[in-house]
């Protein structure tokens, strides 16, 4: 293994909850102001340190790989698939996934979520931690679309509470650096990583939390997905101007 890092997409969400506005796509591949939802991803990579990504892809994958194969060179990393013949949840696609990565260090995320944690200030923290997995967190406030995440003194998260209306708390941004030592191993082939892995490690105290305040959104339902076509125009404008 190297000490660069990988960083796997899970991008084979069926977008059920988007259907009224995006039909016959997966989530990642939405479009945004003329482009998929999963170049935003992509580009946001370009200015972090890694080597490679891997998209866990299960329902329309050839959609995604068609559309990335077209647009690989665009991107300064190697980019690879995982794909889900059966659905694996979002455990099982991870495991399948990092059968791919070579890096000690593995960031994963969501394909339907952007935010801005702070890469390096992210890896940074779980190297230092040594905890199995550090956990980007979110704090927001009068929601009720996210269960919340407790942590302790010390930063370590303790707990994870069901959705329900909250003035004020951190949520579960969906952006996790885990170190690539084989502990899915020895779970299920297809399995929940929040109920089979996060719950549990949370409970032996070996879950890190980092709290960033930046930039978040979730293109899960229609009203941010609107929102999200408003606000990536300055992503735009920007990724353009570093080019």
């Amino acid at each position: 293994m190297t000490n660069s890092t990988d960083v796997i997409i899970l991008a084979g969400g069926l977008g059920t909850r988007l259907r009224s506005v995006v039909a016959d796509l997966p989530k990642c591949m939405a479009p945004v102001n003329g482009k998929p939802f999963l170049a935003y991803l992509l580009d946001y990579l370009s200015q972090c340190p890694i080597h490679k990504v891997v998209l866990s892809v299960g329902y329309l994958h050839e959609i995604v790989m068609d559309w990335v194969d077209q647009h690989r060179d665009n991107y300064p990393f190697a980019i690879g698939y995982a794909v889900e013949t059966t659905p694996l949840g979002t455990g099982g696609g991870i495991r399948l996934a990092m059968l791919q990565c070579d890096a000690e260090t593995v960031c994963v995320m969501n394909g339907d979520t952007f935010f801005d944690v702070g890469f390096e200030g992210l890896l940074e923290a779980h190297r230092q931690g040594g905890k199995s997995l550090t956990m980007g967190l979110k704090a927001m406030k009068d929601f009720d679309r996210y269960g919340t995440v407790a942590i302790n003194e010390s930063g370590l998260v303790t707990r994870f509470n069901e959705k329900q209306y909250c003035a004020d708390g951190l949520i579960n941004a969906g952006v996790y650096m885990l170190n690539n030592n084989g502990q899915l191993d020895e779970l299920p082939e297809k399995f929940s990583f929040e109920n089979l892995f996060l719950h549990p490690k949370a409970a032996e105290g070996a879950i890190q939390g980092y709290v960033s305040d930046g930039y978040f959104i979730d293109i899960g339902i229609p009203e941010d997905y609107e929102k999200a076509m408003v606000d990536f125009k300055r992503f735009d404008a920007l990724w353009a101007s570093q080019r």
